[in-house]
């Protein structure tokens, strides 16, 4: 049986990501599209735009030294919406990450117009990369 056009996109989305293609990215996810991430950490809320939304994978790039890894396990897609489920594991400041998510995308010609990211272990992600306001402090700290 064929894969579902929309469940291959995803997977070169993943690709791409896992791959800091950014061009790859930028054909993936519309202009208006809008992140959703769980939590109480610095990445946490919605991220609006894809050039918001790249940014911020390039923080969760920057602020894991590189480490942090994705690995696709399932995917399930129709015409509309494509849900996978992903392992991320990586390090930062000593401290390990180790969780699964669910990633909920929502298409619109050929592209995400919305990601809906629900994790395993809210607490452990927060855990890792920090509350928001911790994070803030750093920033305001560091003048």
């Amino acid at each position: 049986m064929a894969e579902h056009p929309n469940a291959a996109r995803i997977r070169q989305g993943y690709e791409a990501f896992s791959a800091g293609d950014t061009a790859g990215l930028s054909e993936l996810i519309a202009t208006d599209a809008v992140q959703h991430m769980p939590g109480h950490n610095q990445f946490s809320g919605d991220h609006r735009g894809r050039d918001e939304i790249l940014a911020m994978y390039g923080q969760l790039a920057e602020q894991s030294g590189g480490t942090l890894k994705v690995e696709l396990e399932e995917v399930y897609a129709n015409d509309d919406e494509v849900i996978t489920v992903y392992h991320s594991t990586g390090e930062r400041d000593g401290r390990q990450l180790d969780t699964r998510h669910a990633l909920v995308f929502k298409m619109r010609d050929n592209q995400v117009v919305d990601l809906d990211d629900v994790a395993q272990d809210e607490a452990a992600d927060d855990q890792f990369w920090g509350s928001a306001r911790q994070q803030s402090g750093q920033q305001q700290g560091q003048g």
